[in-house]
């Protein structure tokens, strides 16, 4: 009598929250820059937004989905696709496709596109809620970032939304450097050496 064993295999995935942080850190850094009239131009902006923005997410998104963590498999698989169109739009926008296509661009076509980017960060949002503070913080301030996009792309008083927009990715920035940092740092030392705030169990207790 034959007897048939079975091995399972346990195959372990890093945590890509710090590599998606720190991919969202850098573009919305550089991005930023150029909203606040800090720098000029998105020419060199281009760059970070494909391979920051864009393949450094899509990485996080891909391991995520690996360790069956859907949350983080389509937060960082949304917005790296944001930025690649982000980055394809700033492409088509400086006639690099020709100019008959420069020339159909229409920004508020933008606009609605930042409105469908809003909705999706509202209900990641209320998901975020229930991770860390610092996670929540980050969703917070990019609901702000599209609220800003969406009306200075329809000339709704530009000028403050506009600028609310800057702000709001500039601070995208600066959070999600830190979260970046705190996990990898919290993982290194197996402490809390930067905290992140506990969920605030408002959905789950």
């Amino acid at each position: 009598m034959e007897t048939t064993k079975n091995t399972n295999v346990m195959v372990t995935t890093a945590d890509p929250s710090a590599l998606g942080l720190f991919g969202l850190a850098m573009v919305t850094l550089v991005a930023s820059s150029q909203k606040l009239g800090w720098t000029e131009g998105v020419a060199l902006i281009i760059p970070w937004a494909i391979f920051l923005g864009g393949f450094a997410q899509l990485m996080a998104c891909i391991m995520d989905a690996k360790k069956n963590n859907v949350f983080g498999a389509t937060a960082f698989g949304g917005y790296a696709f944001f930025w690649f169109s982000v980055a394809l739009t700033w492409l088509i926008q400086n006639g690099v496709f020709g100019e008959k296509l420069q020339g159909m661009a229409d920004s508020k076509q933008l606009g609605f596109a930042f409105i469908g980017y809003l909705i999706f960060t509202l209900f990641m949002t209320i998901a975020a809620v229930e991770t860390n503070k610092v996670l929540f913080g980050i969703f917070v301030l990019i609901d702000f970032l599209f609220i800003g996009l969406a009306l200075s792309s329809f000339d709704i008083v530009y000028h403050f939304t506009h600028l609310l927009a800057g702000w709001s990715e500039f601070l995208i920035a600066l959070l999600s450097f830190y979260g970046a940092a705190a996990n990898v740092l919290n993982r290194h030392f197996g402490r809390e050496f930067l905290p992140l705030g506990k969920p605030l169990g408002i959905f789950k207790k």
